[in-house]
């Protein structure tokens, strides 16, 4: 086991959009929480300074990062490790953009999200323009609401068409797209139907808890973020000791950085090097 896959998600509870469907809309933390959210990242970032192995990196904050200058620095620092093959985050890219000029070109990455109701598109597409410009590789995407549906093809129809642009499914009313539905949204998104449905993952075979897994801001490892078991410690335990082959302990997986990682759908093969940021092999410059 020479590579692992980590999603980072520390203290940070804030955001500076208000999306109505998001527990964590325009809430913020205070200067003591920013504070400490910032320490224990330092102490993650020292942490993969010590590691011998291969390892690529997924920020999956409660909330928007990059709008911290900690959360840029700690990233553009990672890039340049020579053992950090990969390091990205989700981001609504509100933040500025120059100063990823300083970051290491071949192992940074952004998982971009558009939120229509807090940004224009205009506005959108020139914050992409200007990765494009700083030759930053990223793909982006929105929760693809039916009514929705005509904003996603003119996001895909205005941004460099090298780009990836994913779909995230509204799963939360059975049944609420028809085959129609999907069919237009796979052409623009044509991974777009396994994101549709809960894969039933009980019991299957799956590299969480093995070559990948989670780290929270006290340095707790789980296999996944939907999976509450702690495995170990990073600061506490040597954790190559506690990951070894698992098998899923629930009955169903729905969220692309989850069963992204079940073995027998092979989207390791679809997405390659860019798995963590949700690029697919065929659409890497």
């Amino acid at each position: 086991m020479n590579h692992w896959s980590i999603l980072y998600r520390g203290l940070l509870s804030s955001c500076n959009y208000g999306c109505t469907y998001c527990p964590f809309a325009k809430t913020k933390n205070t200067r003591a929480e920013l504070a400490d959210d910032a320490q224990r990242l330092q102490n993650f970032v020292q942490w993969v300074k010590g590691r011998s192995e291969q390892i690529s990196i997924l920020f999956t904050p409660w909330g928007e990062g990059l709008i911290r200058k900690y959360y840029q620095e700690a990233m553009t620092e990672l890039s340049h490790l020579p053992h950090v093959k990969k390091v990205s985050i989700q981001t609504n890219l509100s933040c500025t953009t120059n100063w990823m000029d300083a970051v290491h070109r071949d192992s940074f990455a952004l998982w971009t999200t558009f939120h229509p109701t807090q940004i224009s598109l205009e506005k959108f597409v020139n914050k992409c323009k200007q990765l494009d410009a700083l030759n930053i590789q990223y793909s982006v995407g929105f929760v693809a609401f039916k009514e929705d549906i005509d904003i996603l093809e003119r996001l895909r129809a205005s941004i460099n068409p090298n780009r990836y642009v994913w779909a995230n499914a509204y799963k939360r009313i059975p049944n609420y797209y028809t085959e129609e539905d999907i069919l237009r949204i796979e052409r623009t998104d044509p991974l777009f139907r396994y994101n549709t449905m809960h894969h039933q993952s009980l019991g299957k075979s799956c590299q969480a808890g093995y070559t990948s897994f989670t780290v929270d801001g006290n340095g707790d490892v789980r296999s996944c973020h939907f999976i509450d078991t702690v495995l170990g410690n990073i600061y506490t335990h040597e954790i190559r000791d506690c990951l070894t082959p698992k098998s899923c302990i629930n009955a169903t997986c729905g969220c692309h950085i989850g069963y992204v990682h079940l073995d027998e759908l092979n989207l390791y093969h679809t997405y390659a090097d860019g798995i963590l940021e949700r690029i697919p092999s065929t659409y890497r410059e």
